[in-house]
């Protein structure tokens, strides 16, 4: 079975959680695209994990867990997130985690570029997570960046960082007349922290290619949501990876291989972080309390998020080119302390109602319609049933998978692992 757990909206959707619940029934969990910009966060009996490079099936022991060519890691964050796990007694080896050949390095000045460009750009800033996301993938793609296969050549690794080094000094210090870059310091970053993960290098198409052809299943993780991708998402206010089930078997290091299913992953209500279009949002009192009520803010960032009811219209169209077969519901329980829950139904763009998800600047002019549905006011976080929640609850439910036209399969109440059931 080869599975992908997606986002249906803007990230941040609870997609670690449900990774951290379903990996018990995999072999193999694995992320295929983005770096350290989003964070997922897994609550269990040994703690709160806060994940932003390595797959959500790491805790647990008997998982293997891939990094596919399709990520790019800052290898010094990936060092300090490794040895904030191993404190909680969670084993990291070569036999429990994999980074593939073909994966991208982050370098430092990949950061800084990051920087010195959101600074440039002041008030039209795109509200980058400043780690170098969008600089390094841009290097990708015009081929000169370190990958982690470089690392296995070390007699070639100092001439290569030299040559990228002098490339990119050309904007550093010509373009944005920064401090150039060093060559030798960039080196030493790599001995110190990309060397030692050598042991986890393997080539990651040939080490799933086996796993498949021997029946193993598979789990692919996905980073940020539908409308964060750098092709169908809120363009510019994206990613720079594909964020789509799709791509999961590229990115993994298998593109022949097909999907067996997909789990979409949406919140009860919408959280949204950083710039760009977002027109559910609530303000004032009202998103404050949802904002509080949910505790909406920033995994890798802990800048708060902007919040709002369900977005009918979004998360159709994330279902669609999710390609969802199934939905995992989020934080139901949030919605818990309302009389009244919000719903935004349709877009009305240019005096214009529409219930079509619109792009560009049809997309930044649109302007929610709000329905509200009756509240359940009551805990249902010991609900391990659909028949155990109040009629309140089913029925909102229920109104959600007719708006996006994909069935509900798991619904979770609360944090825990245990807070959830299927239907």
């Amino acid at each position: 079975m080869l599975t992908a757990i997606v986002g249906i909206n803007w990230g941040d959707e609870g997609k670690g959680r449900m990774v951290d619940l379903l990996s018990e029934r995999y072999d193999i969990v694995m992320r295929y695209q983005g770096g350290n910009n989003a964070g997922h966060t897994v609550i269990n009996e040994r703690g709160k994990f806060i994940l932003n490079l390595l797959p959500s099936g790491i805790l647990r022991d008997e998982t293997v867990n891939v990094m596919g060519p399709g990520m790019v890691v800052d290898v010094e964050h990936l060092t300090n997130e490794i040895a904030a796990i191993r404190e909680k007694g969670i084993d990291i080896s070569p036999k429990h985690l994999v980074i593939s050949d073909r994966a991208t390095i982050c370098m430092p000045y990949h950061k800084m570029m990051d920087i010195l460009e959101e600074e440039r750009l002041a008030d039209k800033k795109f509200g980058s997570t400043r780690r170098g996301i969008a600089p390094v993938y841009a290097d990708k793609y015009m081929k000169k960046t370190v990958r982690f296969g470089d690392l296995l050549e070390p007699e070639t690794l100092r001439e290569k960082v030299a040559d990228l080094v002098e490339w990119k000094n050309l904007t550093v210090a010509g373009g944005y007349k920064h401090e150039p870059v060093s060559a030798d310091e960039m080196y030493d970053w790599l001995i110190k922290y990309a060397m030692p993960f050598v042991p986890y290098v393997k080539n990651t198409t040939e080490y799933l290619t086996d796993a498949v052809n021997a029946g193993k299943s598979i789990m692919f993780e996905a980073q940020l949501g539908a409308l964060r991708d750098i092709d169908f998402g809120i363009y510019p206010y994206t990613s720079s990876s594909s964020t789509i089930a799709a791509y999961a078997p590229i990115g993994a290091g298998i593109p022949a291989e097909r999907l067996t299913n997909v789990v979409g992953i949406m919140k009860a209500y919408s959280s949204c972080v950083g710039e760009g279009p977002f027109t559910c949002e609530l303000f004032g009192k009202e998103g404050d309390e949802l904002r509080e009520a949910g505790g909406e803010y920033g995994a890798a960032t802990g800048r708060p998020r902007r919040v709002g009811g369900f977005d009918v219209v979004a998360s159709r169209y994330g279902c669609l080119v999710q390609g969802a077969t199934e939905i995992a519901l989020t934080k139901l329980d949030v919605l818990s302390y309302l009389d009244r829950v919000p719903v935004c139904t349709h877009y009305e763009v240019d005096g214009e109602i529409t219930d079509k998800f619109p792009m560009g600047g049809r997309l930044m002019r649109a302007k929610p319609v709000y329905e509200y549905l009756p509240g359940w006011k009551c805990d249902i976080s010991r609900a391990r049933s659909f028949e155990e929640l109040p009629k309140a609850a089913q029925d909102y439910i229920k109104y959600i998978a007719d708006a996006v036209g994909c069935h509900i399969k798991y619904v979770s109440v609360g944090a825990n692992r245990d807070e959830y059931f299927e239907m």
